[in-house]
């Protein structure tokens, strides 16, 4: 065996490891979910009859399903997930169609949202998230060139998104829809899509989300109720002002674990999209901004590990962990402003935390690729590392290789070559074009360009 071969196989039995941060905050969110779970539905179970840990109990098994995922992700290398990214978009439409078909959809309070699997229901749009974020990954990586070039490339993802939008708001849901078009313009901004062209058609879609708030009436009566929910407290305006009530009666430190009164069947749905109200009202101030932290600490550090990605141009883990982090913000925020009354009333759970078979489920497998991502970093880091100074030593003075030579494909070994290639240019040229068509020199992502 020679030196190179040798050295092939010393870089390939290098590991990785998985980010301790991610780690820690994804099991302290799901531990508080769990306890809090069990604190806000008591009540709720006991009033349908169904036992006082009814949803406990469900909560925990499909908590263990989605740690069982998640396990099984954090082992499949990316490139075996980048692989069937087509196959992913047609999982997504075939996902959306599914509610429609007679026997094994289900329609809840008029919304055609949840398939029937026999022991529970499943909200088909939680892995729509999932399936998308990793399919717009892709389309970024072999179009990065283009979608900052030209109309078309750009274009696609947003046609893309408008389609799984409409089929969305056919359920309807509003929510996921929005939040569907929130992680294509944030992902397409971080992969370098140029702004102004950008904001033509994202300002032709902000009428069409107007007026389909203004021209339905439950929609219309959410905005109103957000802006002053006193005005109609025991209508339009009853879930956030008990919410309101909730919060207040926290204070600094709480009124202790499980002493919630608004959780007693006076606060709607006090166990999936309202449980936020109630950890104020248990925990106090105090709990409310160690919750927060923890999503802050979450979601900084997925956007950190996809910064370190791109740089080692490993641009799929990179933007797979900027769509989670997306994903995860998002739907943090949007939860979190509901139950502050920052922000209109709208039924999206809090990841990890909130009950919700469909959602906690697909939070973890999210978690998973995500510490999938970060493995693969560690990785790659390490057998970085590990090369540099082999080769130092390998190479005498006279046959050392010049300081421009590209690294040696097996550092980042899976992926692509012209992945893995420097972009190289005299220091005195001026910064590149961005080209107009595939075939042409690469040129990484500036996230966001206005040239």
């Amino acid at each position: 065996m020679n030196d190179l071969s040798r050295q092939a196989t010393r870089l390939e039995a290098i590991g990785g490891r998985f980010d301790p941060w991610l780690v820690g905050a994804a099991l302290a969110l799901a531990a508080l979910g769990v306890v809090m779970v069990a604190s806000s539905s008591i009540a709720i179970a006991e009033n349908l009859g169904a036992g006082p840990f009814h949803y406990l109990v469900r909560h925990v098994m499909f908590l263990g399903v989605g740690i069982g995922l998640a396990a099984v992700l954090m082992r499949t290398e990316l490139k075996l997930v980048e692989k069937y990214n087509q196959v992913l978009l047609l999982g997504c439409l075939v996902l959306l169609l599914l509610p429609w078909i007679p026997g094994l959809g289900v329609s809840v309070n008029g919304a055609r949202r949840w398939i029937n699997l026999g022991l529970s229901r499943f909200q088909v749009v939680e892995a729509v998230k999932g399936l998308y974020i990793v399919w717009l990954a892709s389309y970024l990586v072999r179009f990065r060139d283009e979608v900052n070039a030209t109309w078309p490339a750009m274009l696609k993802p947003l046609g893309v998104a408008g389609l799984l939008i409409g089929m969305l708001l056919a359920q309807p849901d509003f929510g996921s829809a929005t939040l569907i078009l929130g992680i294509t313009t944030g992902m397409l901004i971080l992969g370098g899509v140029n702004l102004p062209r950008m904001s033509a058609p994202v300002l032709a879609v902000l009428p069409v989300l107007v007026a389909l708030v203004v021209f339905e009436p439950y929609r219309m009566r959410r905005v109103t109720s957000f802006l002053d929910p006193w005005a109609d407290q025991l209508g339009s305006g009853y879930q956030l002002s008990n919410a309101l009530m909730a919060i207040g009666r926290g204070e600094w430190f709480g009124v202790g674990l499980g002493a919630s009164v608004q959780k007693l069947n006076y606060l709607p749905e006090a166990h999936t999209d309202f449980i936020f109200s109630v950890i104020a009202e248990e925990l106090g101030f105090v709990g409310v901004c160690a919750v927060i932290g923890l999503y802050a600490l979450l979601v900084g550090r997925a956007l950190y590990l996809g910064l370190k990605c791109v740089d080692m141009r490993r641009h799929f883990a990179g933007y797979c962990a900027f769509g989670v982090a997306l994903w995860l913000g998002m739907q943090s925020f949007v939860s979190i402003g509901v139950n502050l009354g920052l922000l209109p009333t709208k039924g999206l759970t809090l990841p990890l935390v909130s009950s919700g078979g469909s959602s906690v489920l697909m939070t973890c497998v999210a978690l998973g690729l995500l510490l999938r991502v970060s493995y693969e970093l560690e990785r790659a880091t390490r057998q970085v590392a590990r090369l540099r100074p082999d080769a130092a030593h390998a190479a005498s003075p006279a046959d050392a290789p010049p300081p421009q030579a590209p690294m040696p494909p097996v550092a980042t070994a899976g992926y692509r070559q012209a992945d893995a290639r420097p972009v190289r240019a005299p220091a005195s040229a001026p910064s590149p074009q961005v080209a107009s068509g595939r075939g042409t020199s690469r040129v990484e992502p500036t996230f966001g360009s206005f040239a």
